[in-house]
Parts: C-alpha cells; structure tokens; sequence
C-alpha cells in the first residue's frame, strides 16, 4: 500500500506542479486556484495537496490560492 500511496503523491505533485508553472502561478500576486490552473479533479486527494504545501514544494495565499515556490 506505500508504494501505491508514493505513486499516486509523486504523479499529484507532478501534476500540480506543472499545471501551476504553466499558468504562471509563480507568486502570490500570480496565484490560481487548483481549478483555475486546470488541475484535474483539484479538491481529489486534499492531503497530497496539504502535503506539498507541508514540504515546501507550493505556497498557499491566505484566499486559497496556490503557486510554486
């Protein structure tokens, strides 16, 4: 079960992280929500989301929205 849940994180990081560098959500002026960077089903897997934002690896505005470090 690990290595399912590993999987399933690193493709969601993949995922998000890509989606918000290709929209230009590179600061918090720049932010998108998870829906607006065209993350698919954005509010699937909220924990992976919480956890990227735990390592580091996005920040997340005060409104919500996200972007990459």
């Amino acid at each position: 079960m690990a290595v399912f849940t590993s999987s399933v994180f690193a493709l969601r990081k993949k995922m998000i992280l890509e989606a918000l560098r290709k929209c230009g959500a590179g600061s918090e002026e720049t932010a998108k929500t998870l829906s607006d960077a065209g993350v698919e089903n954005p509010d699937h897997f909220a924990e992976y989301t919480e956890k990227l934002v735990a390592m580091g690896w996005i920040r997340r505005t005060a409104d919500g929205r996200y972007y990459v470090k």
